[in-house]
């Protein structure tokens, strides 16, 4: 966690419209952290989720609307700022199969555009946002950051890439990167291109009469966006953290998709019958069917710990559907977002 020494930081938060973005803004908040969200650029003048923070957290955020893959807004962006947290992507892997050039041109193209900006203007600390899925399918179990980056959709690959970015540029010019990698993020606020709030969503909605998922067999690592936030205060503040190294940040234990429904049905009382959806279903040699985290090396230079239950989890992001339902506010997303 954040130190106290860290309060009032002039820090930059890329991809804080985000679903893990607005929730790192709020704890950044709290912290007394002074905030610049980046907010992608849009017509109507939504800032995403950055929206729904109280009106007494968002006074005191500065709210920047820009595009990462702008490099003379980066740096104006990023100058005078001591930390970078940078969540900013296109992260719907469904989408990079028909669009992959979208995903070189914001994922890595854009983190090239951050990085050299926070390289400009000597930034003490820069958070690179990694996943999971930079790993593919496990050949080992569980997955430590010494396992082989397998790209099985345009997406991952994108992010090896950026990945790859980061870490040259700790060691190319001494830029203090560190690459937090994720595994699967859940919790209010997430959009239904992720697997567990279109199942919640479609369990809770009236007008659903079943629940239409893909392939029910991977098993994945699920760590509630608390956890995950905890995870990046951690990475953004312990001096013990290595620049250019990848920490994992997870729970540790994996639960199929078909586990993860059962617990949904059973806490929203829902018997809805559970049909495959073939345009749900990833080609054939990109489904990753095994993730679940090793992270011991966070866990020992940061004493962070995954520590939400799935139980726990998925009953309060089922609190948060329910109360979305009820305003008829179910759908809301906004650009490129984490």
């Amino acid at each position: 966690m954040m130190t106290d020494d860290s309060l009032q930081k002039r820090v930059c938060v890329t991809g804080a419209d985000g679903f893990i973005g607005s929730h790192l803004v709020d704890a950044l908040v709290s912290t007394g952290s002074d905030v610049t969200a980046l907010a992608q650029y849009n017509s109507n003048g939504s800032n995403g989720w950055l929206d729904d923070l109280p009106p007494a957290t968002l006074e005191k955020v500065t709210i920047h609307r820009s595009d990462i893959r702008d490099p003379g807004a980066m740096n104006r962006l990023i100058e005078g700022h001591e930390t970078v947290f940078h969540l900013a992507a296109l992260i719907a892997i469904p989408y990079s199969y028909s669009a992959p050039q979208s995903y070189v041109d914001v994922n890595v193209t854009g983190t090239l555009n951050v990085l050299e900006a926070c390289r400009r203007y000597g930034v003490g600390r820069v958070i690179q946002t990694s996943t999971s899925e930079v790993y593919g399918t496990a050949m080992s179990r569980p997955i430590s950051e010494d396992h082989p980056l397998q790209a099985q959709s345009p997406y991952a690959a994108s992010k090896i890439a950026s990945d790859m970015l980061a870490q040259s540029y700790a060691r190319s010019f001494e830029l203090p990167v560190i690459i937090l990698r994720p595994f699967n993020t859940y919790g209010p606020r997430q959009s239904e291109r992720a697997v567990i709030p279109t199942v919640i969503r479609q369990a809770l909605d009236p007008e659903c009469e079943n629940i239409q998922i893909g392939d029910t067999s991977p098993k994945r690592d699920f760590c509630f966006v608390e956890d995950t936030v905890s995870a990046f205060l951690a990475a953004g503040q312990n001096e013990s953290l290595e620049p250019g190294l990848p920490y994992n940040a997870g729970t540790g234990r994996m639960e199929s998709i078909g586990e993860m429904i059962e617990i949904v049905r059973r806490l929203t009382g829902s018997n809805k019958p559970i049909e495959t959806d073939p345009a749900r279903l990833r080609p054939a040699n990109s489904e990753v069917f095994e993730l679940i985290a090793d992270a011991e090396k966070f866990r020992q230079a940061t004493d962070w710990s995954a520590t939400t239950n799935l139980e726990v989890g998925l009953a309060t992001t089922i609190d948060w559907w329910r109360g979305r339902l009820e305003t008829g506010n179910i759908r809301r997303e906004s650009g490129f977002l984490i």
